[in-house]
């Protein structure tokens, strides 16, 4: 992984690339406003014309994938972010609120890659294709039912639909989930419920697997909508490409505490290795939480148990392609941003505001790493 940071006027730009002889280049670039006293329509297009001109001068014409925009007031501020995203190329497209912690009203992570077709699929997932995998990517699926696990079932239900119209199903091709629960500490028990027992509806068990997720605080512009869903598949893949993640030394499994997600998932290509390791946070082999109260020794709690997850798929720090770090108290910032910087400099990420699904956790963090291949069993990406 190499990572670049570059400043575009008020825009800082963490850039990270990883790139083969055969197969795709991908990118993972995050953008964040560094003048908090502009507007939010300044800060919008500083962050637009940072990311026109950052695209525009990487190599390979890469062409986006996914972007997520975190936002601190999403039901003022998507309408005219909506309304200047129509000129950038269509991609899946993330609107969430989850402010970012520096004071500003607006950030932005985005997923580049070289050498792909694109198409939006009748269901409306987000193609990606490249040889023998076609990647699916879903953005903000949601419903206004009446409450968050009727909404929760739904959103599944109409995932497993558009999966079955790309002749996939959520067992054997959905990689990846992020669950986004308006007043995570009320609602999170209603998407837990409706989860599981969907999942088990699709031989999702204890007993087969589970699909890696985060699920976290996160608002939608529509008030009435108290979940929503992102969500990564990929078809072409084989059982024998998936690895799930355990680090039983650090970490207890899910379903001992009773919700039904995997700690982290690696898929391994031709010429590289993707892991995604889920929402973790200071947690310990007995599901209990280690280090209440003190955000710096949760802090290095969670970087402790992810570098587990990562090593497991043959992976570490320095593989990391990008992380998003998220802390339930505002006031707690300032120590996690000393934490990182002092700590793990190299680690491109951003720090928002969303609290945990159990209020003890202060903070937890998510990523994406890619590490090398040397000796190729299957096709590349």
């Amino acid at each position: 992984m190499d990572l670049i940071t570059r400043q575009y006027n008020k825009t800082r730009v963490q850039i990270t690339s990883f790139e083969t002889k055969k197969g795709i280049t991908e990118y993972h670039i995050i953008f964040e406003q560094t003048d908090c006293l502009d507007d939010y329509t300044t800060q919008l297009q500083d962050l637009l014309k940072a990311y026109n001109q950052c695209v525009g001068e990487l190599p390979g014409n890469p062409t986006a994938v996914f972007r997520r925009y975190f936002l601190s007031d999403v039901t003022n501020q998507t309408a005219l972010l909506m309304e200047e995203e129509r000129s950038n190329p269509y991609c899946a497209l993330s609107i969430v609120q989850q402010a970012p912690m520096n004071g500003t009203k607006i950030a932005l992570w985005a997923w580049l890659q070289t050498g792909v077709q694109t198409q939006v699929l009748p269901s409306n997932l987000f193609e990606a294709r490249h040889g023998n995998y076609r990647q699916l990517f879903g953005a903000n699926l949601c419903n206004r039912a009446a409450n968050s696990e009727y909404q929760t079932r739904l959103i599944f239900r109409d995932y497993i639909m558009q999966l079955t119209d790309a002749k996939c199903t959520l067992a054997a091709n959905c990689i990846r989930t992020w669950i986004f629960v308006q007043n995570v500490d009320v609602n999170y028990p209603g998407v837990v419920k409706a989860r599981k027992e969907v999942f088990a509806t699709q031989n999702l068990t204890e007993n087969t697997h589970f699909i890696a997720s985060t699920a976290i605080e996160g608002r939608y512009q529509d008030t009435n909508v108290f979940v929503t869903m992102d969500t990564y598949a990929v078809s072409g893949i084989g059982q024998e490409q998936i690895q799930y993640l355990y680090a039983p030394d650090h970490l207890s499994r899910t379903y001992e505490y009773g919700v039904t997600f995997e700690r982290g998932v690696a898929i391994t290509y031709g010429d590289r290795r993707h892991v995604f390791v889920s929402g973790t946070a200071s947690i310990d082999r007995y599901g209990e939480i280690v280090h209440p109260g003190n955000v710096i020794k949760q802090s290095e709690r969670m970087i402790e148990n992810i570098t587990a997850l990562l090593n497991e798929a043959g992976a570490d720090l320095n593989d990391i392609m990008q992380a998003i770090v998220y802390i339930r108290d505002t006031a707690d910032f300032t120590r996690v941003e000393q934490y990182m910087k002092a700590n793990h400099p190299d680690i491109p990420y951003l720090i928002v505001r969303a609290p945990v699904c159990r209020p003890g956790w202060l903070v937890e963090i998510e990523c994406i790493a890619v590490v090398a291949v040397d000796e190729p069993e299957y096709p590349s990406l």
